[in-house]
């Protein structure tokens, strides 16, 4: 948790399981392939954390591409503790 907190702020953590939720609907739809899921939370990672610090600018993108990075990163360690 202490090199998270080193990467993302504080406040766009929340941003992280609010992700992966999103990822797990689309992944559910079956209208979007599996392979594009990591491109579109990035994109709704930076969308989301630019609307949060109500600006666009290079720390809002970097941070809604690390949490969807980190986003992505929980799915496959949920996936791989269950041995799928």
């Amino acid at each position: 948790m202490e090199y998270l907190n080193k990467f993302v702020i504080g406040e766009l953590v929340i941003l992280i399981p609010v992700l992966y939720l999103i990822g797990m609907g689309i992944k559910k739809s079956r209208w979007i392939d599996d392979r594009f899921i990591p491109v579109l939370l990035g994109c709704v990672g930076v969308i989301l954390s630019c609307l949060y610090m109500k600006c666009v600018n290079f720390a809002a993108i970097t941070q809604g591409i690390i949490c969807a990075g980190c986003s992505v990163y929980v799915n496959q360690i949920i996936k791989q503790g269950m041995g799928k």
